[in-house]
């Protein structure tokens, strides 16, 4: 496989929380799914999972070389993860469209959060392209 795109990001857990604490429910829901906020808010401090997985969507679009365009929202990239699994990145929607346009066939993710930054690092792994969730990636630094 061929590597496609790299992006990379990097998230100040407490911009999160001012970001969260001043928009609320108007930025959470613009940004995140339902089941993303679902998994954050069982946490015991939801903001470090909120701001690793706004940095997972900033480095899949970097990744992607689109950033916010093409009608791309924050919600067609969705970090989902399963009890006991590694989470994944599943594109949906334009950032489906975009991936399967540039021939990817898998986002590899890898995310970290620790103290007073969440990082996350996506690669656009080539060819085809497969959003059913059969991504590798790595959480970690609780």
């Amino acid at each position: 496989m061929d590597v496609m795109g790299l992006g990379v990001d990097l998230v100040a857990v407490g911009r999160m929380r001012r970001v969260v604490e001043r928009w609320n429910e108007r930025f959470l829901r613009r940004v995140f799914t339902r089941e993303e906020l679902s998994y954050c808010f069982k946490q015991r401090d939801p903001i470090p999972h909120l701001a690793a997985r706004f940095a997972a969507k900033e480095a899949a679009l970097k990744a992607l070389g689109i950033g916010l365009s093409m009608g791309v929202r924050w919600t067609d990239l969705e970090v989902r993860r399963k009890p006991g699994q590694p989470p994944v990145l599943v594109l949906s929607g334009r950032s489906e469209a975009v991936g399967r346009a540039k021939g990817a066939s898998r986002v590899l993710l890898s995310l970290t959060h620790d103290g007073d930054y969440a990082l996350a690092q996506a690669l656009l792994m080539g060819p085809g392209f497969d959003t059913g969730g059969q991504e590798e990636s790595r959480e970690g630094g609780r």
